[in-house]
């Protein structure tokens, strides 16, 4: 029988040790690194395509100048996406990344979409204009004018943002893995 290694020897079964060190690990967390990536590039896609779209929203935020800080965050969000996605300085744009994303998160808290999706005005348009909408969707939207929906859309807001600031700020601790430019081009990670 062959000696367990001390690095294996709390595993439940110590011969998997060298599958997750050897490819488990590296695979699963570029994977993850990829994912998160992969996630703030098609977020900040329409940023990077109107850089100018959010000058309102992060002066609302008391981030001023707006047309400074508004391009800045679409290059954070889809050029950082990409760097932590291939591993280059992945550390500090990690870090960068889930700081913004912390912000996003106390935004979506703070600032709920509301109660209702449609105003008076909009639901009396539908009510006589139901050909506008199914029967399904009369039925949903027409019931509590959208509370529903928008209820949804906030959870969905605030997981998401959850989920990609605790995902950057992993990669942040954990840095790119050996499976990333950093290591692959420098030798070592950032």
């Amino acid at each position: 029988m062959s000696e367990v290694s001390p690095k294996d020897a709390g595993l439940f079964m110590p011969f998997l040790g060298p599958f997750y060190r050897n490819f488990a690990q590296p695979y699963g967390w570029a994977a993850f690194r990829i994912v998160i990536g992969g996630l703030l590039m098609i977020e900040g896609w329409p940023k990077i395509i109107a850089p100018f779209a959010q000058t309102g929203f992060v002066e609302g935020l008391g981030l001023y100048p707006g047309w400074f800080f508004s391009p800045l965050l679409a290059i954070m969000q889809f050029v950082g996406g990409a760097m932590i996605a291939v591993g280059l300085f992945t550390r500090p744009i990690a870090l960068a990344n889930a700081v913004m994303l912390v912000v996003t998160i106390w935004f979506h808290i703070t600032h709920p979409y509301g109660d209702a999706f449609l105003t008076a005005e909009g639901m009396e348009f539908l009510k006589d204009n139901l050909q506008y909408l199914t029967a399904d969707g009369q039925a949903r939207l027409l019931s509590d004018g959208g509370a529903a929906f928008l209820h949804q859309v906030q959870s969905k807001a605030e997981f998401n943002s959850t989920f990609w600031s605790a995902g950057a700020a992993l990669i942040a601790a954990f840095g790119g893995g050996r499976i990333s430019v950093d290591r692959l081009l420098i030798g070592r990670e950032f």
